[in-house]
């Protein structure tokens, strides 16, 4: 299922003019410059930054300064903050914008992990739609004319949601776009995503883009959630992992003529996860700790092909380069496998009950005396 390129617009983010309407989610630990760049050599869109705690920006934390860093080759720079207090994200916006880190800023009320939402951050906050559009509305205009997009989900449950009213508001307050997670924190990211509240979404917002979020595994995927829900454009997360190949497939299915067209084969895709690892080791500066960091990756890169649990058991313990050659050296090559190597990848689980601070739910207002509760969220963790 293809859509014909003239029926894919452009994505249109304030002043920035994306070709291929696709963004690539953040994700923590995983969109990093190397993986952003790696994706980027297989597609157009705008990539992401991992969540960055604006308190910890504001405090110019040396791990989070270095997280928002962008490489010279990456255009546009884009970058995601999470808070839960507006002076502190407005601060964080201005230190963004007056020292040139960025091209957009992306606000995060998705992330469904305990630990946040049971100090009324992440995706609890839109309940309190007071507080919310505040921090929207500070965001903005600390960000001058760098566009600002907010990226939430459809609610606490199905008794509590709150996405037509939070992306009103984020319309309200001059945000330059907004993205659906089309699940509820409860669901956290199990079962199916819910691609008709995209839908629902669109027809209430109108005068900004709407993006979808949410089980996309394949170009088809998102081509059927464009067609189904109207939407502008699709938020790719979880379906990239051990595929950063993913946005050539993309980028051709809306029709950019100039996408990369793969075969992956196990040969492809061992250079891949070589091509990851480079890039990872020079992020870090650190051969080791690249190397580390790659040995995450190896059971999605590899997911469905013919690779023995030894190989990919030696491959999560490499600490080299060289270590990395020689496992894959001993590997032949093997051709696509198919449906073994597709389909949900990364997090899964089952439904869970949203911790959340006592009374939140009794109110939509915030109470004064919850504020300082609520910076206990400002913790580093992943978005949603």
């Amino acid at each position: 299922m293809t859509l014909a390129p003239a029926s894919v617009r452009p994505l249109q983010i304030g002043p920035l003019r994306i070709d291929v309407p696709v963004v690539l989610a953040p994700m923590a630990g995983i969109t990093n410059t190397a993986f952003r760049r790696l994706c980027r050599e297989y597609g157009a869109g705008l990539y992401v930054s991992e969540m960055i705690t604006s308190r910890a920006l504001v405090e110019r934390n040396a791990i989070t300064m270095r997280l928002i860093q962008h490489h010279e080759s990456e255009t546009p720079r884009s970058i995601q903050l999470y808070g839960v207090d507006p002076q502190t994200i407005a601060e964080a916006v201005r230190i963004i914008v007056a020292e040139d880190r960025a091209d957009h800023i992306d606000l995060n009320f998705g992330c469904p992990v305990p630990k946040v939402t049971r100090k009324g951050g992440g995706a609890a906050l839109p309940w309190k739609i007071g507080l919310f559009a505040d921090i929207v509305d500070r965001a903005v205009k600390a960000a001058g004319d760098v566009p600002l997009t907010v990226k939430m989900r459809k609610g606490i449950n199905k008794d509590h949601l709150t996405f037509l009213d939070a992306g009103r508001a984020a319309e309200d307050a001059g945000a330059a776009a907004v993205a659906l997670h089309a699940r509820t924190a409860g669901e956290y990211y199990s079962g199916h995503a819910d691609w008709s509240a995209i839908g629902e979404l669109k027809q209430a917002v109108t005068s900004i883009p709407v993006l979808g979020n949410g089980d996309i595994w394949s170009a088809d995927d998102a081509v059927r959630m464009m067609a189904e829900t109207g939407c502008d454009g699709v938020v790719v997360g979880r379906g990239c992992l051990g595929r950063p190949w993913l946005f050539g497939d993309l980028a051709g299915a809306f029709g950019d003529e100039n996408a990369v067209q793969v075969d992956a084969t196990l040969g492809f895709v061992k250079d891949a996860f070589r091509r990851h690892a480079e890039l990872l080791v020079e992020f870090f500066e650190d051969e080791d700790r690249g190397c580390k960091d790659v040995r995450k990756h190896v059971a999605w890169y590899f997911k469905g092909y013919p690779v023995g649990g030894e190989t990919r058991a030696a491959l999560a313990r490499v600490s080299t380069l060289q270590e990395i050659d020689d496992i894959l050296g001993t590997l032949g090559d093997a051709p696509y496998p198919g449906a073994p190597a597709e389909g949900q990848r990364g997090r899964a689980g089952t439904p869970k009950r949203t911790a959340l601070p006592d009374g939140w739910l009794d109110s939509r207002d915030v109470a004064s005396e919850v504020t300082d509760m609520m910076r206990g969220a400002e913790v580093e963790n992943s978005g949603g």
